[in-house]
């Protein structure tokens, strides 16, 4: 049965924008992410593999809205489902099946395709290989300054050789913003505007937050010193005296008061929010250098009378990276970092090259194993590459002159038998070898093979099936011997 027109538009449309990848970009491919894997498992991490397949709750719940508008879902069987658009919340959700017995610290690594509905440009895909690790039961600073050298040494071991570290972090930010008594949700709208904020000034920051929360009704203000238990109470009195029906729409009575008092407790927090705004900006502007950076923190807060343990934390995670033989001039401090990944609790990074351009991110997550129902804290951190950008970053290595491919040309049908048998000798010293499988005359098997950059060509006639022997040309060298099989040890 095959699918309805409008179904296969469909899949049309779901696949633009991905893109083919064709031998000598896989070849790249394959060669950083074998020198990313080495590095990992030289450091104990062990890698597994996960469906690409998840419940779709699992990516929505924590994700952020902008990865979330472009996550793949779709529904099936009566489920709601999505194509996977990042590895750590399937990994945490498989170490919570599976792996809580397991002793911690846990070291899990894994490679495969990610999904996200992007806008195609320069190295940004809609289907894309992550690699990455995640430390489960690492605490900071040691297990951060472990994942911010880690991925360094990968890119080194993968020859990408000019690159630098952006590191900032969320804990700072919530600390922060807690201390001036702004409720959580403010809290993580502002933190996850960071960059935005940057981009578009303060001013985009607060008409985003007024039109998040909307406009309470005119007039209608909270008494002072009610704690939520109390003016949910109180709205509930207020508006049946104003005989306002709640039951109607598509709200619960509890849904529409509970809406109502967080705009009204956000009118109430104003003037923090404002100060809080002036705090972010300042922040976000403070960028550089760690032995420049940090002070300039530290006299902000003391300026704004706010105190932060998230700051000595990072101090103590840059103060780790030089044990792990990471270069200092490397690291950059930026406090506007925002990663859009609403997961994060602690220190966050990227690593670009000299163009900007992402090839590494992550962070520490100490929540999401309780967010994904495993029991008690676990504090985890973890990154990922982007596989096709590592690939076209890192230097192009030195290739062979001359390819040790060869053709095997048997000369006629009775001789395909021996012409295995002389690929099977080739391959088992070291050479790739294919046999004509078309029957084709040895003169259009020798401008084939020029044509496809083979270095050689054996052929096997009845005299070389006779004495067992094969005629071996050297393509480049414009050279030709007859060898016995046993000689083919010494090509």
């Amino acid at each position: 049965m095959f699918p309805k027109r409008g179904a296969v538009s469909g899949m049309i449309e779901a696949v633009r924008g991905m893109r083919d990848v064709l031998p000598a970009e896989q070849r790249a491919a394959a060669r950083a992410r074998a020198a990313i894997e080495a590095v990992l498992a030289a450091h104990g991490y062990t890698p597994l593999d996960l469906p690409i397949i998840e419940a779709r709750d699992l990516y929505l719940r924590k994700l952020g809205e902008e990865l979330a508008g472009k996550v793949y879902e779709f529904s099936f069987g009566g489920r709601e489902l999505a194509l996977r658009p990042e590895w750590t919340a399937s990994v945490l959700r498989a170490y919570v099946a599976h792996m809580r017995d397991q002793p911690l610290p846990l070291r899990l690594s894994y490679a495969g395709p990610v999904f996200r509905y992007e806008r195609p440009q320069r190295h940004t895909y809609r289907q894309f290989t992550q690699v990455g690790v995640e430390l489960l039961g690492g605490p900071a600073p040691r297990a951060d300054a472990e994942t911010i050298a880690l991925a360094c040494a990968g890119l080194d071991a993968a020859g990408v050789t000019d690159y630098s570290v952006r590191v900032g972090h969320v804990g700072l930010l919530r600390e922060l913003l807690a201390q001036l008594g702004l409720a959580e949700r403010t809290q993580g709208a502002l933190v996850w505007g960071m960059e935005r904020m940057r981009q578009e000034g303060i001013e985009a920051a607060r008409s985003r937050l007024r039109e998040a929360s909307g406009d309470p009704p005119i007039g209608l203000e909270l008494p002072h010193g009610l704690d939520d238990e109390q003016a949910t109470a109180w709205l509930l009195r207020t508006l049946e005296a104003m005989q306002i029906d709640l039951s109607t729409g598509s709200r619960s009575p509890e849904q529409v008061v509970a809406r109502l008092l967080r705009k009204l407790r956000r009118r109430d927090e104003q003037p923090a929010i404002e100060r809080a705004l002036e705090l972010l900006g300042s922040l976000g502007a403070t960028r550089g250098a760690p032995a420049t950076t940090l002070p300039a923190v530290a006299a902000l807060l003391e300026t704004a009378g706010l105190h932060a343990a998230a700051y000595d934390e990072l101090r103590a995670i840059l103060a780790l990276l030089p044990a792990h033989g990471l270069d200092p001039a490397r690291i950059e401090i930026d406090f506007g970092l925002g990663r859009g990944l609403h997961y994060y609790t602690g220190m966050i990074f990227e690593i670009d090259d000299p163009s900007g351009l992402q090839l590494c991110g992550g962070g520490r997550y100490d929540d999401l194993v309780a967010a994904l129902g495993g029991r008690g804290g676990v504090p985890a951190v973890g990154f990922a590459y982007g596989l096709e950008r590592v690939a076209a970053a890192a230097a192009a290595p030195d290739e062979p002159a001359t390819p040790r491919v060869a053709l095997v040309a048997p000369v006629a049908d009775d001789d395909y038998a021996y012409a295995q048998e002389v690929a099977r000798r080739l391959r088992a010293h070291g050479l790739a070898a294919t046999v004509d499988v078309r029957g084709r005359p040895l003169a259009k098997n020798l401008s084939d093979a020029a044509r496809r950059g083979v270095g050689y060509v054996a052929i096997v006639g009845i005299e070389e099936r006779q004495s067992r022997t094969l005629v071996w040309r050297d393509l480049e060298r414009r050279d030709e011997r007859r060898l016995g099989l046993d000689a083919i040890s010494t090509l």
